[in-house]
């Protein structure tokens, strides 16, 4: 690309123009810096550069979607028992050897309808487009000031390229990377790019910044896709397009590929596993049934054994019976403020190990709260949350008044006068217009009684020294309301904040509850240190001062009158952290899930947040993004684990320690609220974006939305999840252990001498989509076991067998054919005629007594609360009505290929299928014998 920029004679927008000086960067990019670009070198670098838009990676469409459902194993093998079903029933036809009353290819529609319905529900959980990156695209304004050719024109957003002069004011949202070549009190919103709360000071830097300047800290240029508060500035274009930052996150998000979650991997394992032992058993039926009358004679019989074997052990019902139970889990989910965009990630949740969370607007609250004052007197902690002006002022943890101590209110007095901010109520709500920082100094002084719309009438404003990032301090002229009675002659105040050692060094003299007295070297050396201390505690620090004046002074003569000042006093403010966090945070711990605070924000303010909310001790070290850049991915791996805390990082960075978090076997979530933290959301194995903060990039990214912003609601969104897993695994014992038993049945019936088929493929349909669904459905929605945040995450490694489930599911497989076998061999001599329908319901009734005892492995049924899961004894009622009426009412039993039972035969088919629930319930006995005996009680 370098190359052909050469060639070409363009700049190319890569480039560190930060690190470049002004002269230069202006000759590189051949503009003008008064006239800008002529027309026809406009026309050139579109044609070159491209529209200045995010592009979009080409992604599956519809079509794609839905025929990739169908490479499913176990779909693919039922599609083929489908055909196989159809030429045969075709073939009979043919020759007219159907028999009697027998309804042509409905063993086939019927497979194929459930085929189709579980590639519908497959599809429906995957064609939910992904939309970051639209969302990216609106992200630039459709219009841009422009200079070109010495003539000002709005322009659509699309058309600017580099070299281009562009000019912002407060509320332009910026549509390309700049170096700014003038500024005038311009400051910008950054915190969707870097994470970092406060609006960053954009100013001139004639000889450029250090190369390895932090995109957080590069003053001198602006971005795509964010958004000037206040001033105005000249731009120059130094990229567009996706060679911007914005499009250097698009490019992320594009080679980010999705991967499957734990449960879509043990789905898929279950599917082979199943296929693979199925065609075995088809094998050893064809073969041995074969052989047992030494010819192929009976060949039909045995491809309809296999069909019957295909069809039962697969679980039809298994990707319906899921997917409800995620949508269920969903709507658990979202009355506890957690919208699940993803359907798999309900499940996922419960194997999250490890939570890389934001720092600005997740852990805390995106509002800048005074904390600690600081006068020669008086070191006080204030109370309060937000913007409203409702705290207490503490000393020693005692409440304090401010109107009884003249230095404090002297000092509420500055904050409230040298201020620009407008703080207001809204719908209970305290809201700011204008810098945060100003903003919380209202707040602050509204907690002492005094606020801004009666102090700034009683004191009316004069004249003002703005702020800028050479005086890093601002300063206000204000009448005194009663100058007669004022001390000397003096009619006007001067206050002062800004830089704390810039102020102090102008300041002759100190404010007490006393007095002024004059400031001595050890005076400001303790200043200066308690500077020190508030700073390392991770607060924005802010010193005050004030001065009478006979005068108001000229415009520009701040260097006079800010002379001689009265020191007022320290005040430290944070993004403070949200008040359920600590608690959030405690949970996790609780649980085996380890926080992890990645933020764009200084070193400083993320220790102390992460010290105040215990996601760190204090020794922890930070690594911050410029040490992180020079660590190979190696050496970050070795290191994820011990570090809890990364500050002033980029995008990349991001992506870089979910990744390698993702190396270390970690199973990571990331909550996130800016555009910055869209590619690491959409790497991690969830990605968790805020509802109210995020941005629309970070919403279309994630996996799972928090309403309410809420760190809390992340712990009750995993405990959900850990529930749904564990009645995923309890369902599915109960399906797979019914369906072993089918398999083993139906594969026995040639072997033992019959001459039919038990269960023709319809049946099998109805016992794994009715039989097995219903009682399922309602073992999903099994409540929480009291213990389920005291366990570690499940492993998301672990097969879905894992934990004794598999020897589990083929031991009852094995005792569930035995008995059906049992009772087969005896009906097909006892009951010729109706030994098939005895079977068939005998399976299928057992099926309600395995539901009823399999809801846990230790507690015997009859000791259980039956009304914990009402809706499972109405699911194994109605089911058990349902198998009834495909043997009694006569449309039913014709289409079901049943026959009607006497009295005396349902009798021995309600007998025997009791033998499963009592076999489980004998398990149950077992195990609490065996851990009485290896956990005997002690003796006193």
């Amino acid at each position: 690309m370098s190359d052909l920029h050469e060639k070409t004679s363009l700049p190319d927008p890569a480039a560190p123009w930060h690190h470049q000086a002004i002269a230069h960067v202006l000759q590189v990019f051949q503009t003008d810096e008064q006239q800008g670009l002529e027309g026809p070198e406009v026309e050139r670098r579109q044609q070159f550069y491209g529209p200045n838009e995010i592009e979009a990676g080409r992604g599956r469409n519809t079509w794609e979607i839905f025929l990739d459902q169908f490479k499913n194993v176990m779909l693919i093998m039922l599609i083929v028992v489908a055909l196989i079903s159809g030429v045969i029933d075709f073939v009979e036809l043919r020759a007219n050897a159907l028999p009697e009353g027998t309804v042509p290819f409905k063993d086939t529609i019927a497979i194929m309808a459930i085929v189709v319905l579980n590639g519908l529900l497959g599809f429906m959980q995957e064609s939910r487009a992904e939309k970051a990156l639209a969302a990216l695209k609106k992200m630039s304004s459709p219009q841009v000031r422009v200079c070109r050719g010495g003539q000002f024109s709005e322009v659509k957003a699309a058309q600017l390229v580099p070299g281009d002069l562009m000019f912002i004011e407060a509320g332009s949202q910026l549509s390309a990377d700049g170096l700014v070549l003038e500024a005038a009190q311009l400051q910008v919103r950054e915190s969707a790019l870097t994470g970092e709360a406060n609006p960053v000071t954009k100013r001139i830097c004639p000889v450029g910044l250090a190369a390895d300047t932090p995109l957080g800290d590069r003053q001198n240029m602006v971005f795509s896709g964010t958004e000037v508060l206040q001033g105005r500035g000249k731009i120059l274009v130094t990229a567009t397009g996706m060679s911007t930052e914005l499009g250097k996150i698009a490019q992320m998000l594009q080679s980010v590929k999705a991967s499957q979650t734990p449960l879509q991997k043990r789905m898929a394992h279950l599917g082979k596993i199943l296929v693979t032992g199925s065609l075995i058993l088809v094998i050893l039926v064809v073969v041995f049934g074969s052989l047992q009358v030494g010819n192929f004679s009976r060949i039909k019989e045995l491809i309809e054994v296999s069909l019957s074997m295909a069809v039962a052990v697969v679980p039809e019902g298994l990707p319906a019976v899921i997917t409800v139970t995620l949508a269920i889990g969903t709507q658990r989910m979202v009355k506890r403020q957690a919208l699940i965009r993803k359907l798999p990630a309900v499940e996922t949740l419960g194997s999250v190990d490890t939570i890389c969370s934001d720092k600005t607007g997740t852990l805390t609250q995106n509002k800048m709260v005074v904390q600690r004052l600081e006068t020669q007197d008086q070191s006080l902690r204030v109370t309060g949350e937000g913007y409203a002006p409702i705290g207490e002022f503490l000393s020693q943890d005692q409440n304090l008044n401010p109107t009884q101590h003249p230095e404090v209110q002297q000092l509420l007095r500055a904050c409230v006068l040298c201020n620009d901010a407008v703080l207001k109520q809204d719908d209970q709500d305290w809201l700011i217009i204008g810098d945060p920082t100003e903003g919380a100094l209202l707040s602050l002084a509204g907690k002492g009684d005094l606020f801004a719309e009666a102090l700034q009438k009683e004191w009316p404003r004069l004249g003002e020294f703005p702020f800028s990032s050479e005086r890093k301090r601002m300063s206000v002229i204000c009448a005194m309301p009663n100058p007669d009675q004022a001390e000397s002659t003096a009619a006007y105040l001067l206050c002062c904040k800004g830089s704390p050692e810039l102020v102090l060094e102008r300041c002759q003299t100190y404010q007490t509850a006393t007095g002024i007295f004059p400031l001595q070297a050890e005076d400001r050396a303790a200043i200066l240190q308690r500077n020190n201390e508030m700073a390392q505690a991770g607060l924005r620090v802010l010193g005050f001062a004030q001065r009478c004046l006979t005068y108001v002074p000229e415009a520009q003569a701040e260097v006079n009158a800010e002379q001689e000042m009265v020191w007022l006093g320290l005040v430290g403010m944070m993004d403070a952290p949200r008040p359920e966090v600590k608690e959030a945070v405690a949970k996790c711990r609780a649980a085996g899930i380890r926080p992890v605070m990645i933020t764009g924000d200084h070193q400083l303010t993320a220790q102390a947040i992460a010290q105040q909310l215990g996601i760190a001790t204090p020794d922890a070290k930070a690594l911050t993004g410029l040490e992180l850049s020079k660590l190979s991915q190696v050496d970050l791996e070795a290191m994820v684990e011990t570090v809890s805390i990364y500050a002033r990082v980029a995008p990349e960075h991001k992506l870089r320690i979910v990744q390698a978090l993702q190396s270390r076997g970690k199973f990571v979530a990331m909550t996130g609220d800016g555009v910055n933290d869209a590619p690491a959301l959409k790497q991690a194995d969830i990605g968790i974006a805020m509802g109210i903060t995020g941005t629309d990039v970070s919403k279309e990214a994630s996996d799972m939305v928090l309403l309410d912003d809420n760190f809390a609601t992340i712990v009750a969104a995993t405990e959900e999840g850990r529930v749904v897993y564990t009645n995923i695994r309890h369902f599915i014992q109960y399906i797979l252990g019914s369906n072993i038993g089918e398999v083993i049945t139906i594969a026995a019936a040639p072997l033992i001498g019959l001459s039919e088929v038990p269960l023709i493929p319809l049946q099998i349909l109805w016992m794994n989509l009715v039989t097995d669904g219903l009682p399922a459905l309602a073992l999903a929605i099994e409540p929480a076991e009291p213990d389920v945040m005291q366990r570690r995450p499940f492993n998301p490694q672990e097969s879905i067998f894992a934990r004794g489930l598999g020897a589990y599911i083929l031991r009852i497989g094995l005792i569930f054919s035995v008995i059906s076998i049992a009772l087969m061999a005896y009906s097909y001599n006892a009951h010729p005629d109706n030994w098939k329908t005895m079977v068939f319901t005998t399976l299928c009734l057992s099926q309600m007594g395995h539901a009823i005892a399999v809801r846990s492995r230790t507690q015997l049924t009859l000791t259980s609360n039956p009304l914990r899961n009402p809706y499972l004894i109405i699911a194994v009622a109605a089911t058990t009505i349902l198998q009834l009426m495909l043997i009694y009412v006569e449309p039913l039993r014709l289409f079901f290929d049943t026959q009607r039972l006497s009295g005396q035969q349902l009798l021995i088919c309600l007998g025997v299928s009791t033998l499963l629930f009592v076999w489980v319930e004998l398990e149950k006995l077992v195990i609490q014998w065996y851990w009485a005996w290896k956990n005997p009680p002690k003796s006193r």
